[in-house]
């Protein structure tokens, strides 16, 4: 199904809640489960957006619409995910945000719902969330997990900031570090030995089924 994300784009910039919660309901009663729908249909359709943009060819208004498009279709599809698979609880908690000024979230949500699928009890604290508010949150939760997602290359020196406050939390939580850019550049100046590094969803999903043998290597 190469083109359905390309039709899945087209719906997200129109807006077209309904007619692109079809497309998902489509492909997911075709059999595909939930790391083909987040790879292959959502993630490369916002992409595809995000093409467009450079190219100058659909507008920030635009791209934001896509953006509360796809928040729907995503929360939509992951209520009924979990209705209907009902995954024993595994008594784990995983806490998810952006770094400050960080903006880009669906990655992070999309890998969210995946912890979410395996019976972890999640957090999802969104875009642009200050160091000081992440560490309160997370020692008064006390996650075994925190995953932190980053963009821009140039708030790499905050991302050593949030790594080595958050590991250091009595609890000593497991600090993931996904986006974009993890498969792009090295971040070993930036990084502990316990924090794990993550490209893709398909990583994470991995990383999920051998949880917690290996939890304190990164992800090649």
């Amino acid at each position: 199904m190469p083109e359905k994300y390309i039709e899945l784009s087209s719906l997200l910039l129109s807006g077209s809640q309904e007619e692109a919660w079809k497309l998902l309901s489509e492909i997911k009663n075709s059999g595909q489960d939930s790391l083909y729908i987040y790879e292959e249909l959502v993630a490369k359709a916002m992409a595809h957006i995000g093409y467009l943009w450079e190219k100058n060819e659909v507008t920030v208004a635009d791209e934001h619409l896509a953006t509360s498009t796809c928040e729907f279709i995503l929360a939509r599809y992951q209520w009924e995910k979990l209705r209907e698979q009902e995954v024993p609880p595994k008594n784990q908690k995983a806490m998810f945000l952006c770094l400050q000024h960080e903006q880009h979230h669906l990655g992070l949500k999309m890998a969210c719902n995946l912890f979410e699928e395996s019976g972890w009890e999640t957090r999802f604290m969104g875009p642009n969330l200050p160091l000081e508010y992440a560490t309160t949150a997370a020692k008064e939760w006390k996650p075994e997990v925190i995953s932190l997602s980053f963009s821009i290359i140039y708030h790499a020196e905050q991302l050593r900031e949030y790594i080595e406050e958050l590991e250091s939390l009595p609890n000593s939580p497991i600090v993931i570090v996904g986006g974009r850019l993890i498969s792009q550049y090295s971040f070993a100046s930036h990084t502990s030995e316990r924090t794990v590094l993550i490209s893709s969803l398909a990583e994470t999903q991995n990383w999920i089924n051998h949880y917690p043998q290996g939890v304190e290597t990164s992800v090649s």
